[in-house]
């Protein structure tokens, strides 16, 4: 499939042809969720912590005597069901993260790249490159190029000044284009590659 490429300024800058095997797929959407559920679990820091009855600190002591007082048996005041008890299976410092085939989380971001192209909410940018570090100069070019939510994939490298004025806009994103993944594709608007980033992409799918 040809799209037309643009340049920041808004003109157009020739066509690129983009990889049916990579851009041209039906999207499954148990597909990406598998992967975007492989993602979030791995960020997750797990450090989610509750005392059990051998971490509270009160008395071991048995409470009362056992027998004779009408009141039910009990031993620690330790115990769950007590105030200033430990938690009975609480929450313990752990790993999310889950195993998910490579093959499968390749093909996750084929289906992505492929659901943003059918959505038409992919935009194909010359080069990414800026005159200088002017956050409100970039603003500018984004919002006349309709940029309002947006994740920018460029090549292997950002060119400082273009991701030193852009890191300050809300609500779009700019990576390099070996940091593409599928949650950031799908929680932003617009996907926004350079050329290079296609030529990248075609070149890790062959």
């Amino acid at each position: 499939m040809d799209l037309t490429v643009k340049t920041l300024e808004g003109k157009d800058a020739g066509k690129v042809s983009l990889s049916d095997a990579i851009f041209g797929l039906e999207p499954r959407e148990d597909i990406i969720a598998r992967v975007i559920r492989w993602q979030l679990a791995k960020k997750q820091q797990g450090t989610h912590k509750a005392k059990g009855r051998a971490e509270v600190s009160r008395t071991g002591a048995k409470m009362y005597k056992q027998k004779g007082t009408g009141r039910a048996r009990h031993h620690s005041a330790r115990a769950p069901q007590f105030r200033g008890g430990g938690k009975a299976h609480g929450p313990v410092v752990r790993s999310h993260a889950h195993d998910l085939p490579k093959k499968v989380r390749a093909l996750g971001l084929r289906h992505a790249l492929s659901a943003k192209l059918k959505a038409e909410e992919i935009i194909v940018i010359d080069d990414l490159v800026a005159n200088e570090a002017k956050t409100k100069a970039l603003a500018g070019v984004f919002a006349s190029l309709g940029l309002t939510n947006a994740l920018i994939i460029g090549g292997a490298e950002i060119e400082s000044n273009f991701k030193l004025a852009a890191q300050n806009i809300p609500n779009v994103d700019v990576l390099p284009v070996q940091g593409i993944n599928v949650y950031d594709i799908l929680r932003r608007g617009k996907l926004v590659l350079s050329k290079a980033a296609v030529e990248a992409l075609e070149e890790r799918f062959k």
